[in-house]
């Protein structure tokens, strides 16, 4: 990824989590935003977004599923600082998560939309899973 892209994406991250964090929502350590499957709700997220979490690989005791995220390892986020927007927004706070997060994602998403076109990329914005499986299969052709 290249490094503007990346400032402004670290920029955009770090926005978000200002204005979150002036909502205090609690986060309550019970792991549903990882557990895909079980709380019915998936993680999309953009191309450079999952570059930027891919860029030190899978953890090795990993699986690619649609079921959970790859990166939470007993319980913990083994790829916190880079994880995409869609992570950074879940909160099990139902204060936050019914009134205040859609409207952050919404808001921050567009952003990011943006992003994409002043750079001249293409909006790939797809599911964890997909990116994972489209990287692996890149990384086994060549």
């Amino acid at each position: 990824m290249d490094l503007p892209l990346l400032n402004e994406l670290n920029d955009l991250y770090a926005r978000m989590h200002a204005e979150i964090e002036s909502l205090a929502p609690v986060c309550q350590i019970s792991g549903r935003c990882c557990r895909f499957k079980e709380y019915d709700h998936t993680l999309f997220l953009s191309a450079p977004e999952a570059d930027l979490l891919m860029s030190e690989g899978l953890p090795p005791s990993a699986t690619i599923d649609e079921d959970s995220c790859p990166f939470q390892i007993n319980g913990l986020c083994t790829a916190r600082e880079k994880r995409p927007l869609g992570c950074r927004v879940y909160f099990c706070d139902p204060t936050y998560e019914n009134l205040a997060g859609p409207i952050i994602a919404e808001k921050y998403t567009a952003e990011m939309k943006q992003m994409h076109t002043l750079h001249g990329i293409g909006w790939e914005y797809r599911p964890l899973h997909e990116h994972l499986r489209l990287r692996s299969e890149a990384d086994n052709a060549g």
